[in-house]
């Protein structure tokens, strides 16, 4: 479950993490008046559960209460990455000397936490990790040990030594937050040092694990909050197991390790997945008209892929029950469609009889994924 940035930041307060002064707002109104509170000057970013809001505008300096109103006013309109956004978060503005980067996270391969630093914040850590990986300090904690003062002073002895009393202050918050709430994931990018010599959270990334909500109800109760993506919620009353993703090809597969490696081959072959989308052992006339529907109301959909590997489920029914959902459903986009397994021969024969113009069947999983991304791209262009 990822928090709201608001949401974050409300916890690491509790935690004694500093954060700058803000004001969570629903309208272009609120958004003025909070400008007029902090001091004339604000600045305004959109509460979305996705990265890249300094790159795609969703962070904007106002240097007035109007300005604030207006950037406030589209972003609650627009949206944002195809996210309808809600509110707006409203900070003072500040004189920023130095930024910096800090998480704690959960390293599932070891079973430890893992302690994350660089000197150089407010950038994307994928990126300079790729680049110049010496930059970032990594410290695994052993959870049973946990954090400790030589852990701090390990992490933070590439800092400048006026911060890193604070920055360890802050380093020791972050990990009460991922032990003390159920977090996989807390994350400030950036942490900064101000002119006035205090650091502070400018931003909070804060993933807490679903499996213990249970004990977390006032957390879980913040689910209440967050916008319901159209699509998202039409799967779910559904009982399909869907995840929205940032891509162009829409998958359909019947398993979830499957549906994980169609993704995979998906981005090999040079496209990305529009979701994840797992209709389970069956894949009856029902759930696909189901899945198809899904699928094609996210308008970023250029082309579907629909893999299925029949065991319980044989490939010919699985093909007649795709023809019936598509008496259903009119697809505007190409259907590529993997058989494989029990009665794989007789399920394409199917399809090649019905002549559908939507349906390309490839017989491989690989061809398919390519041939998938192919048509993304060529509907793309």
């Amino acid at each position: 479950m990822d928090l709201f940035e608001h949401q974050g930041k409300d916890l690491f307060a509790r935690h004694g993490i500093p954060i700058p002064r803000g004001i969570v707002c629903e309208s272009p109104e609120a958004a003025r008046a909070a400008t007029e509170i902090l001091g004339g000057t604000s600045v305004v970013k959109v509460q979305v559960q996705v990265g890249g809001r300094g790159k795609g505008g969703g962070v904007v300096l106002a240097g007035s209460p109007e300005e604030a109103e207006e950037a406030a006013a589209r972003m609650l309109a627009e949206g944002f990455k195809g996210l309808r956004v809600t509110r707006v978060l409203v900070e003072e503005h500040l004189s920023i000397a130095r930024e910096f980067y800090a998480a704690m996270l959960l390293d599932r391969s070891t079973g430890t936490d893992l302690a994350m630093v660089a000197v150089e914040g407010g950038v994307d850590i994928e990126e300079l990790a790729r680049t110049r990986p010496e930059t970032i300090r990594r410290l695994h904690i052993d959870p049973e040990i946990g954090l400790h003062p030589y852990h701090l002073r390990r992490l933070t002895g590439s800092f400048p030594p006026e911060v890193r009393d604070l920055v360890e202050n802050v380093l020791a918050g972050l990990y009460e937050v991922l032990t003390g709430e159920d977090a996989t994931l807390v994350e400030v990018n950036p942490l900064v040092l101000l002119s006035d010599g205090r650091v502070l959270a400018l931003d909070a990334k804060v993933t807490i694990d679903d499996n213990a909500l249970w004990r977390r109800r006032e957390i879980e109760m913040l689910k209440s909050s967050f916008p319901i993506d159209p699509v998202e919620f039409r799967a779910r009353e559904a009982g399909l197991q869907y995840v929205k993703l940032d891509g162009e090809v829409g998958i359909i597969g019947n398993g979830a390790g499957l549906v994980m490696s169609t993704l995979d081959l998906v981005q090999q072959a040079g496209a990305a997945a529009a979701n994840f989308l797992d209709i389970g052992g069956g894949a009856s006339a029902e759930s696909m008209a189901t899945s198809l529907e899904v699928i094609l109301s996210d308008p970023s959909v250029k082309v579907v892929l629909v893999n299925i590997f029949g065991g319980i489920t044989r490939c010919d029914v699985v093909a007649e029950g795709m023809l019936a959902a598509l008496e259903r459903v009119t697809p505007q986009v190409p259907i590529v469609v993997r058989l494989d397994g029990t009665n794989a021969e007789e399920g394409r024969r199917i399809l090649e009889r019905a002549n559908h113009p939507r349906i390309v069947s490839v017989p491989t999983m690989l061809e398919a994924a390519q041939r998938a991304a192919e048509l993304a791209r060529g509907r793309a262009a």
